[in-house]
């Protein structure tokens, strides 16, 4: 397998994700921001934290699928979230765990950041996931 996750003796424990990531393949993968989107472009659960980030993620195993990756794979994930607050964390973990098992995400998640923004792509839009991943 190319990707190590880790998170070494001494750092902020416990966290929903891995720390460190290591990476030993040669073809990179990057998928752009997703969203809660289908297809054809309509609109998944609006407003609904917890439902676009189990939408986005789909989308996010979509985008890996076609380039041969998984969730295995994946380096880094970044999440965009509007308006963010410390009180949604219960909602944006809702919506991993809502649909960790059915792609293959494993928690604790790869390293990741989830970054407050004001908005995003479109008004109703609550989270953006990106991935990087890495192949042999």
């Amino acid at each position: 397998m190319p990707v190590r996750r880790f998170t070494p003796e001494g750092m902020l424990r416990p966290t929903p994700y891995e720390h460190v990531a290591v990476g030993t393949g040669t073809r990179h993968v990057h998928v752009s921001g997703q969203i809660a989107r289908s297809a054809d472009g309509s609109p998944l659960a609006p407003g609904d934290l917890a439902g676009q980030v189990a939408h986005a993620l789909r989308n996010t195993a979509t985008g890996l699928a076609g380039a041969g990756a998984s969730f295995d794979d994946v380096l880094r994930l970044t999440f965009y979230v509007t308006d963010w607050a410390p009180e949604k964390i219960g909602a944006f973990m809702a919506g991993v765990e809502q649909v960790a098992e059915e792609i293959g995400l494993a928690v604790p998640l790869p390293p990741s950041s989830l970054i407050g923004v004001d908005h995003l792509f479109e008004p109703d839009v609550l989270v953006e996931v990106e991935a990087t991943a890495i192949l042999d």
